[in-house]
């Protein structure tokens, strides 16, 4: 077991890049959130040629953090590698930040909770950035905290908003019942694990219990969880402004690797944009796989590029694309407020309902049409731009 320092009152656990980036976010906007070194704030001015902040002074040894940040990584490489690198940047900042393996073996998980219990069941606040996480909720029945916060995993959060204000057991929305009996067991046996997590996710007057939700997409409050906009105040303030290219960046989606978009339209519908719009580059998303890329750069011709930390990060340094082009996903309602005042136009294409596979959950439509429609501050690009037959 590895040694713990001190218990912090605040602590985040995070399993992705944008959760990590989030979660900074969040420490910037909260009241007194510039983190500060022995009581002086951290300067964020640029340098006088224009490129990053200098480097951080230097956390005192043996100061404590008042936020601890928990990286619990997936076991794919390109997540870990941005994890890796946000991690880095959150450190910069002078937070704290524990790497903690909870995959990968089949005692990982439960040594990580053995590990975790003592700073969990002592942290006044816990941040976490996936509420759909079997592990995150499996660590909910420990935490003993007056206040969660729920910051972006993504557009997940519009599914987590609605299930909640129904009184729903929360499932992620591209996620298909099945599993036949193995699967019920595993969810019978599971389930007082879920029904803890709702009730945490609940906020409670009479016993203090307060949960805030720190979101970037198009959702409302409700039940007396308390709102917080999430405009990438630290993004803009520690990046850029970018320079622009002449060109179109195409934005990548794992809409094909969840089973929602059947690949071969995936591949007609990005070559009809790069012909359309003069794309010359493709960001590829993280979950994307190998294969699908390859073919998609021999088809398209586009450069594909797979980045080291997640868009917003990437689009704000630059350099980038006057316009980017993008499926329904997360980063039509983040880049606008990354980018905001940059000159970028950000455009959405929709996903045309013949391109779903047969396996594709029923709300899948409804869910990406929801997207699309609730972005702002983007160009909407109709469906027929791309092509609806393979």
């Amino acid at each position: 077991m590895t040694p713990s320092s001190p218990s912090a009152p605040t602590l985040a656990f995070v399993e992705s890049p944008v959760q990590l980036l989030n979660v900074l976010e969040w420490a910037y906007a909260r009241p007194g959130g510039q983190p500060q070194l022995d009581g002086v704030p951290r300067q964020r001015g640029r340098r006088a040629d224009g490129g990053d902040p200098a480097g951080p002074v230097p956390r005192p040894a043996g100061a404590a953090s008042p936020l601890r940040i928990i990286v619990l990584p997936p076991t794919d490489p390109m997540s870990r590698g941005q994890l890796r690198r946000v991690a880095a940047l959150a450190r910069d900042e002078g937070y704290e930040v524990r790497w903690q393996e909870a995959r990968g073996s089949r005692f990982a998980p439960l040594k990580a909770l053995v590990a975790l219990a003592r700073d969990v069941r002592a942290a006044r606040t816990v941040v976490v950035g996936d509420p759909f996480s079997r592990y995150v909720q499996l660590l909910l029945t420990l935490v003993r905290a007056e206040e969660l916060v729920v910051v972006d995993d993504g557009t997940a959060t519009m599914e987590f908003m609605a299930q909640t204000a129904r009184g729903e057991r929360l499932v992620r929305w591209h996620r298909v019942g099945g599993g036949g009996l193995p699967g019920r067991v595993r969810e019978l046996a599971y389930a007082p694990v879920s029904a803890t997590a709702r009730r945490r996710f609940t906020p409670s007057g009479h016993r203090g219990h307060r949960v805030e939700v720190f979101s970037s997409m198009p959702v409302t409050a409700h039940g007396g969880m308390t709102l917080r906009v999430n405009d990438f105040a630290w993004t803009r303030a520690r990046f850029g402004p970018p320079r622009l290219t002449k060109g179109t960046d195409l934005v990548g989606t794992s809409l094909v690797e969840t089973g929602v978009v059947d690949p071969d339209r995936y591949l007609d519908a990005v070559r009809a944009l790069t012909l359309e719009h003069g794309a010359t580059r493709y960001f590829a998303h993280r979950r994307e796989s190998p294969e699908k890329l390859r073919a998609l750069s021999r088809a398209t011709g586009l450069e594909i590029v797979r980045p080291d930390l997640p868009l917003e990060l990437i689009a704000r340094r630059g350099p980038v694309g006057r316009t980017i082009v993008s499926f329904p996903s997360t980063v039509v309602h983040t880049l606008p407020y990354a980018l905001t005042g940059t000159g970028v136009t950000v455009a959405v294409c929709d996903v045309d309902p013949a391109w779903l596979t047969g396996s594709a959950s029923p709300r899948a439509r409804s869910f990406l049409a929801g997207v699309t429609d609730t972005a702002r501050d983007v160009r909407r690009l109709p469906a027929q731009a791309a092509p609806t037959a393979g």
